[in-house]
């Protein structure tokens, strides 16, 4: 039972078809090289943008030393009016004040973007201004603060902010900078990068990029259905051929044409399906030969006998003639068991077993059939004679016999079980082999020439079904016969 849970847990993505397992392999292969194309392309895109803002962030270094250089050089009382001219003007990248206390900061999200920024400014100032107390942090840009009464960045006039800071509207990380002057004053410098977005961590699978790839994945697996329901039609027509030869011999060849390789089975197929006509024409001559040449000396040997004077002996040859006649009309029977020659046709599976029924119980055989089995398409002769052995052996070795039809999505079953003495486990496949015959008597009459299960499973088999033997509820043999529907 586990084995066929995990059969069938593996059933989804094992396609049972070739064409579906062409698709599978193109959307794993185009999938699998989505993924390593966007991955490969991300990590580039990523250390492109951390070159960048290292570039960046060692240029902003420069620059931000120079600025403190200068309000440093400028005499305390100058340094307000040199602030409100360039807020008036826009003079300068950077927003910068001079304040009494240290601004606290909102703690930000961090990143390697930000920790980059934040490690080459520090070194560049340090090298450039010395080693000294500084305080390098990130803010957005509703949470700044920039003047000693800590005003909001939102409330000031636009043309202060927004000039200073190159950007409107603001929206990306400000990088503030606090080192101490002299007179307990704390420079404050804010600035944003020259590229907006560099210091944002890059999404994974951003809407744009997933669009992209649906659209691609879409594309290719539509091209791809498209050119391998091309390439596998003529294998479907292969197939069609093939179930058309197992019915039926004098089907028409397969057209040669299409690829080489394609051109080359058919032709091989036609070759095969060639000589099994010809295999099973010499069968059919070569045994109707046999039988007819063995017939001859069977009926003079018979004539010979009844002219014998000893009873016993003439009753022994007389009963072993009745043997070997028997055994020529088996080894007949059993070629033509399923006439190559008969047409299928929609048969009726419930008047048929009631035929056989009725049939039966003239000979004192009792049969009750339940269910119902509907119309297949079957060889009438064929397949009549395939359920009259079944049930023939059914009523020789039983009192009772039951028969129970039933139909499915795709297949008919056809279920009969008795009361007999049944047949053992490692005996039920050895039975279906011609001239096996399991009941001890010699005598044909009692046991049987042991054709009519092997007769049975060939007529069964050639419909595209089978036959299979299991221990009946009464202690018997119950013999399931699945036909396709």
């Amino acid at each position: 039972m586990k084995g066929r849970l995990r059969a069938g847990e593996r059933a989804w993505f094992r396609p049972r078809t070739l064409r579906g397992r062409f698709v599978l392999i193109m959307l794993l292969g185009v999938l699998g090289a989505q993924v390593t194309s966007y991955g490969l392309w991300s990590w580039q895109q990523d250390r492109q943008r951390l070159a960048q803002l290292d570039s960046l962030s060692r240029n902003l270094a420069d620059s931000l030393a120079a600025t403190v250089r200068y309000f440093r050089s400028l005499p305390y009382e100058y340094r307000h009016i040199v602030l409100d001219q360039l807020r008036d003007m826009g003079g300068t990248r950077f927003f910068v004040s001079v304040n009494d206390h240290r601004i606290a900061l909102e703690r930000t999200d961090g990143g390697r973007a930000r920790e980059l920024v934040a490690g080459n400014l520090r070194e560049g100032l340090e090298r450039e201004l010395g080693r000294q107390e500084l305080y390098i942090g990130f803010s957005r840009p509703e949470d700044l603060r920039v003047f000693n009464n800590e005003v909001p960045l939102t409330e000031l006039p636009a043309h202060w902010a927004h000039r200073s800071l190159a950007m409107a509207p603001l929206s990306t990380p400000i990088l503030v900078v606090q080192m101490p002057l002299e007179g307990n004053s704390w420079l404050y410098v804010a600035t944003t990068l020259p590229m907006a977005g560099l210091l944002d961590e890059p999404a994974w699978l951003s809407g744009d990029r997933l669009f992209v790839s649906l659209a691609v994945l879409v594309t290719v697996i539509g091209l791809s259905l498209l050119g391998i329901r091309w390439l596998t039609r003529p294998l479907s027509v292969m197939a069609r051929a093939a179930r058309r030869l197992g019915d039926d011999l004098e089907s028409p060849p397969l057209a040669e044409r299409g690829p080489r390789e394609l051109r080359d089975t058919a032709a091989a197929f036609n070759r095969m399906s060639e000589r099994i006509r010809q295999q099973v024409d010499e069968r059919e001559r070569l045994f109707s030969a046999i039988s007819h040449d063995l017939k001859t000396p069977i009926t003079r040997l018979r004539l010979r006998a009844e002219m014998l004077d000893d009873s016993r002996q003439r009753e022994a040859f007389v009963r072993t003639l009745d043997e070997m006649d028997q055994l020529v009309k088996g080894a007949l029977a059993s070629v033509k068991g399923l006439d190559l020659h008969e047409q299928a046709e929609p048969l009726d599976l419930d008047a048929l077993i009631a035929t056989l029924a009725e049939e039966l119980a003239l000979f004192g055989g009792a049969i009750d059939v339940r269910g119902r089995a509907g119309v297949v398409e079957a060889k009438p002769l064929a397949l009549k004679r395939c359920l009259g052995n079944l049930l023939e052996n059914a009523v020789f070795y039983a009192q009772r016999v039951d028969v129970s039809l039933s139909r499915g999505a795709d297949a008919i079953a056809i279920t009969i079980c008795d009361d007999g003495p049944g047949i053992p486990v490692a005996q039920r496949e050895r039975v279906f082999e011609p001239f096996v015959r399991l009941e001890p008597s010699r005598s044909r009459h009692t046991g049987g020439s042991g054709l009519g299960l092997a007769i049975a499973r060939h007529i069964a088999r050639a419909h595209g079904g089978d036959i299979g033997l299991d221990q009946a509820a009464a202690g018997g043999l119950m013999v399931v016969v699945r036909l396709p529907c």
